[in-house]
């Protein structure tokens, strides 16, 4: 199995956890957390669930997403390890618990939790994974976000000028990507599976078409040199963002072509329509057909 491929199934595992049981430190035993160094005080780190970025430094630890609860004592082992300590702050990309269950674990450690509004909502108030019927309850009061944001803010730590910005009906309704001006390095949530097809939550107000609207303002900031921490799968550049886009623009032509002609997604799933892509694109958690499922409702 070559590094690519592990990469890639590692992203896989992480994604598939989304939608199982809350996860049990019985389930989290043999998961080894490994640390990626993508520039200056900046790293990725890769466990079960969505890519963590952290950053260290003189000014404090600045951590994005935190993966499951079980894990919390192995990511700040792994988080001293590249020179940082208990974060002051971690930023939730979205709300799904593969990148926001460790939360109440850091809250009760005194981090500062920060997330776009929608975010906070639904980890207060809890919510529902239409597509695959699954019901999270309402996080508990040292889970939820204390700082939150609608548009955009800015951190000014560690000499970065931290930009995180939401992105509306991406990957969910509350989408925060980060990006680190100085190091040229942009973290996407889960608005970017890098290697395979991305799991759009249409029920938490995703889209395909705010997938592809998000990865332009990504694109935007983004040069050849540029290092991207996708929400899942290997650490990326700008020309596999370009593929991802490429994929998701053909996907979204085909299959609003289908459903404005009338078809159910039963009826489009039948035509194959993505047939071409699926040697590339649908060796993820979620198989073509599947995937045109789900974001049916959402082209």
């Amino acid at each position: 199995m070559n590094f690519k491929t592990r990469n890639v199934l590692s992203g896989i595992a992480g994604a598939v956890l989304l939608i199982a049981p809350l996860s049990t430190s019985a389930q989290m035993t043999d998961v080894k957390i490994a640390a990626t160094k993508v520039a200056d005080s900046i790293h990725m780190l890769k466990g079960k669930g969505g890519n963590i970025g952290v950053l260290t430094g003189p000014d404090g630890t600045f951590m994005i997403d935190d993966q499951f609860a079980p894990l919390t004592t192995k990511i700040l082992a792994a988080v001293k390890e590249i020179g940082g300590e208990t974060p002051r702050f971690v930023i939730n990309t979205h709300y799904h618990h593969d990148h926001t269950g460790g939360n109440e674990n850091l809250g009760k450690m005194g981090v500062t939790i920060v997330s776009h509004d929608n975010v906070r909502k639904k980890l207060a108030n809890g919510a529902t994974i239409k597509a695959f019927d699954k019901v999270i309850p309402p996080a508990p009061k040292a889970a939820v976000p204390v700082i939150t944001f609608a548009e955009e803010m800015t951190f000014h730590l560690n000499g970065q000028t931290v930009h995180v910005f939401h992105s509306n009906n991406a990957h969910t309704d509350g989408d925060a990507i980060i990006h680190f001006r100085e190091a040229n390095v942009i973290h996407t949530g889960d608005t970017f599976f890098n290697g395979f097809y991305p799991f759009i939550d249409v029920g938490g107000g995703g889209s395909v078409q705010g997938v592809i609207a998000a990865v332009d303002k990504m694109l935007a900031l983004a040069n050849d040199d540029t290092k991207i921490i996708p929400g899942h799968g290997p650490l990326a550049n700008k020309a596999q963002l370009i593929a991802y886009r490429g994929m998701l623009t053909i996907a979204q032509g085909r299959l609003s072509k289908l459903k404005s002609s009338g078809k159910s997604a039963a009826e489009a799933v039948a035509e194959k329509p993505l047939s071409d892509l699926e040697t590339t694109w649908g060796k993820g958690f979620l198989p073509t057909d599947k995937w045109i499922t789900i974001v049916y409702e959402g082209v």
